[in-house]
Formats: structure tokens, C-alpha cells, sequence
């Protein structure tokens, strides 16, 4: 299936943990607010609606916010193009994913929900044992 196991698992969820801590570190000395991190903290989620389209529009959607393709290339915006507002969105995009990473929520794959590259999670994990 293509899953993550064992120690390497762990690395990449700790991994995860690591960018999150980074990320709120790099925002509380260059970010927008905290009122800005608050309200837009949870905006890749909204890619879940794409699961209304089916597994596979869905895991597209779901991977395409939930990647750090487009958060690290808005840090790259902002060292290009010097704004706080690039910044701030490329910061608080990487808490998120890192946040998800450390929790175990991976990237999906098609074949379901709970099937991610960090392991089974959700209904998809309970089935599996």
C-alpha cells in the first residue's frame, strides 16, 4: 500500500513536530498577528470538500494543501517579493502540515481517507487490526 511503518514512522511524525515548533517560532518574530495565525490556522482543511467529488479529487485536493510544495514556495515568495503577508502564509501553511504530520495524518492516497503515507488512520486503522 505504500505506508510508512516502524521507527521511520516516528521520524517523520517527530519530523513533523519539529516544523510545527519551527514555524510558530519564525511567526512570533515575523508574522502578521496571532489573530491572523487564529483565524487561518485551519484553512487547508477546507481542501476536504473535495471529497465530495470522490477518493481521488479528494486525496488531489487534500495533498495539494496539505504538501509543503506551496507553503515553502510562499516563504520563497517572500524573500523574493519582501512582504510580511507571503511570510505569514507560508509560515502558518507549514504549522499546519507540521501539526497533521505529528499527529499521523499523512498525504492520501486514493483508495480512501484513511489511507495516508504515514499509516492507516480513522476507520480505516480500526478495520485494518
Amino acid at each position: 500500500m505504500g505506508t510508512t511503518t516502524g521507527a521511520v514512522r516516528v521520524v517523520l511524525r517527530i519530523e513533523g513536530l519539529v516544523v510545527l515548533v519551527a514555524a510558530l517560532i519564525a511567526y512570533s518574530r515575523f508574522g502578521a498577528g496571532w489573530a491572523l495565525f487564529a483565524v487561518t490556522f485551519l484553512a487547508p482543511d477546507l481542501s476536504f470538500a473535495g471529497y465530495l467529488g470522490g477518493s481521488r479529487i479528494g486525496a488531489i485536493a487534500y495533498n495539494a494543501a496539505h504538501s509543503y510544495i506551496g507553503a515553502v514556495a510562499s516563504l520563497a515568495a517572500a524573500m523574493i517579493f519582501p512582504d510580511v503577508v507571503p511570510l505569514a502564509i507560508g509560515l502558518i501553511w507549514s504549522a499546519h502540515i507540521g501539526f497533521d504530520r505529528a499527529l499521523g495524518y499523512g498525504l492520501k492516497y486514493s483508495s480512501g481517507f484513511g489511507v495516508t503515507h504515514l499509516g492507516l488512520i480513522g476507520r480505516a486503522a480500526r478495520v485494518d487490526r
